[in-house]
């Protein structure tokens, strides 16, 4: 059984209720699942015991917000080269114009470069806001959570 965290930062509730979708989601075949909020993860140590990594931030003004980028810096020298990551956040500006300026994109490529960690193949998952406590919505997480979970198992 894999073990995944799903770290997460949130100031209105909405990439903390993605984050516990998406952990169930991982949890739906088998898979643990841990959630923890990015401030709680204060050491490398903290990162360690775990098979894969999922970590969700709103964007900010194109960015990634700072306690997001200070775990980031920490997640790089956590020795995780070689796990899976994967990203999530939620939106509300219109993403017709999409590039890799909203933090789930952010995020994932960070990893990536810094971490020398492996992203996961369906890419940073971005979920308009309005949709997060929606059926619709939680499917979504779930699914993103459950694909992970079956590629970090096989």
């Amino acid at each position: 059984m894999k073990n995944v965290l799903v770290a997460y930062f949130t100031t209105g509730g909405m990439t903390e209720k993605m984050a516990e979708y998406i952990a169930e989601g991982v949890r739906i075949n088998g898979g643990k699942a841990v959630t923890r909020c990015v401030a709680d993860i204060r050491a490398a140590a903290d990162l360690s015991g775990y098979d894969g990594y999922i970590i969700g931030s709103p964007t900010f003004s194109l960015d990634a917000p700072t306690p997001v980028k200070k775990f980031l810096d920490l997640a790089g020298k956590a020795g995780l080269q070689g796990k899976m990551a994967g990203a999530f956040g939620p939106f509300t500006h219109d993403v017709g114009y999409q590039h890799d300026s909203h933090a789930p994109a952010i995020i994932l490529d960070s990893l990536q470069r810094d971490a020398g960690m492996k992203p996961f193949e369906l890419g940073p998952f971005a979920l308009k806001e309005d949709l997060v406590g929606t059926g619709e919505g939680m499917k979504a997480c779930h699914d993103y959570g459950r694909i992970f979970g079956e590629k970090l198992a096989a």
